[in-house]
């Protein structure tokens, strides 16, 4: 660990890894001048050949972390064939981690194979050939490469490097027992390196399993970005789709992601906005294909507005987004932070927004404490009937706040009647908890108004 600190130090940019000259090339490509903290870190122990656990969370630059130096040592090699294995928790990541191999590996002349599930017959096909022709390196999700693995065709038994990233959201997902089974196609003599954007004691205890006298870094748990602006709204469920048309009314803007607990509630808010503003729905019923064709318009700001659960609230790495609303506070203090995380990348600026319910307070409530800080609660606009009170009760062991109902209305202003929230099945589980966050600030903005590269997989 001694041995990262030093490093953050004295790296002031790429030049002082001594990459090889056909990466530093790429890297120029792409417009990577500053390495982040957690590159800083990591780079310099996965050159060394060292087994590495790195708590890091999205948004901090964390795949160039573990890409870079990988596709240093295959070049620096010489030697061709399948390298590095890749595993990751959804074919979203998946080929994100995919296209950014494709952008550094430019001038190396280094492949990368994208496998995932969510594809026909032909698509399996595909995979199975790709991956018996050979490639240097393999982005896997462990499903889909479990079954290409049974068929018996596919050999690791040169794999030097194996990867895992958002090992977290991988356990919580129910792969631990697949990554095991693929582990035993591994040769034990290899580098073995772990990403997680949280820490708890079953990913400690998976590592052992794993790695080898790892190197350990953990960088920042649960900060979010300092441009982003944090803000909410007290409002009760009859109240936040107008609310949340009201927030999209305010600016015309280029990019959203509205985030809600469950696909059926994006299914409704879908139905109701769509009529409005130019908006998509993405969620686990949709086939493959579409989820591509949404998010690549997402993407390319063809697309202005996404609203989905947290399935993509990681995995998804789109630069420029404006806004994030959360139309349900989220169950885990982590997943608004993975949430918020989605604005304020690379140094810009954004803002996060939270709708706050009657019986969602105390989760709020430790959001805050986890963040170290407290959020904005913002007035409800003009002609919208008052929201929710927010407050502690007093000498209540469990400090959760008290609820106060303020129904009375003014004769020019909208009524919304509070009524029940349907109880509906969560589409995924919820992620693991968060070890303490620093204390965060929100700086850089001030409030808002209201308030060569071969055998390319893709699934069809």
């Amino acid at each position: 660990m001694g041995i990262c600190l030093h490093l953050i130090v004295i790296a002031l940019n790429f030049d002082q890894f001594n990459f090889e000259s056909g990466l530093k090339e790429g890297l120029d490509a792409m417009g990577f001048e500053k390495p982040t903290p957690i590159q800083e870190s990591a780079i310099p122990v996965i050159m060394e050949g060292k087994d590495l656990i790195a708590c890091a969370q999205t948004g901090t630059g964390k795949t160039a972390a573990f890409v870079l130096p990988i596709l240093h040592k295959i070049a620096a090699s010489g030697s061709s064939g399948l390298d590095t294995l890749i595993l990751a928790p959804t074919r979203e990541l998946a080929q994100q981690i995919d296209q950014q191999i494709q952008g550094f590996a430019y001038f190396l002349g280094i492949s990368s194979i994208p496998v995932y599930g969510g594809g026909d017959g032909i698509v399996w096909e595909q995979q199975k050939k790709a991956l018996e022709t050979g490639a240097e390196i393999i982005v896997a999700t462990p499903g889909r490469l479990i079954a290409l693995l049974q068929g018996g065709k596919i050999k690791f038994d040169n794999i030097k490097h194996l990867i895992l990233d958002e090992a977290d959201r991988m356990l919580d997902m129910g792969f631990s027992d697949d990554i095991l089974k693929i582990v035993n196609y591994l040769p034990k003599d290899r580098q073995t390196i772990l990403f997680s954007a949280t820490m708890p004691p079953k990913i400690r205890q998976f590592s052992k399993q794993l790695l080898n006298n790892p190197e350990e870094i953990s960088l920042a748990l649960g900060k979010t970005a300092e441009g982003v602006t944090q803000a909410a709204y007290l409002a009760y469920d009859s109240q936040k789709e107008e609310l949340v048309k009201h927030v999209l009314n305010q600016k015309d803007y280029e990019a959203v992601i509205i985030f809600a607990s469950t696909k059926e509630k994006v299914k409704s808010l879908y139905k109701s906005l769509k009529k409005s503003f130019e908006i998509e729905a993405f969620h686990s019923d949709l086939e493959q294909a579409e989820r591509e064709e949404i998010m690549s318009r997402f993407k390319n700001k063809s697309l202005k507005i996404l609203i989905g659960t947290d399935i993509i609230s990681r995995g998804i790495d789109v630069v420029g987004i404006e806004l994030v609303i959360n139309f349900d506070t989220p169950n885990d203090p982590e997943d608004y932070v993975h949430r918020v995380g989605r604005t304020a990348r690379a140094d810009s600026k954004g803002e996060a927004i939270t709708f706050i319910n009657e019986k969602d307070q105390y989760k709020f409530k430790r959001i805050e404490e986890l963040i170290g800080m407290e959020i904005t609660k913002l007035p409800l606009p003009d002609g919208f009937e008052k929201g929710p009170e927010y407050g502690t009760s007093k000498g209540r062991s469990s400090n959760k706040p008290s609820f106060k109902k303020n129904n009375k209305g003014s004769g020019n202003k909208k009524k919304f009647p509070p009524k029940k929230e349907n109880l509906e099945n969560k589409e995924t589980k919820s992620q693991p908890r968060t070890e303490s966050r620093d204390k965060m600030t929100e700086t850089k903005s001030s409030p808002s108004k209201y308030g060569k590269r071969s055998n390319v997989i893709k699934d069809n």
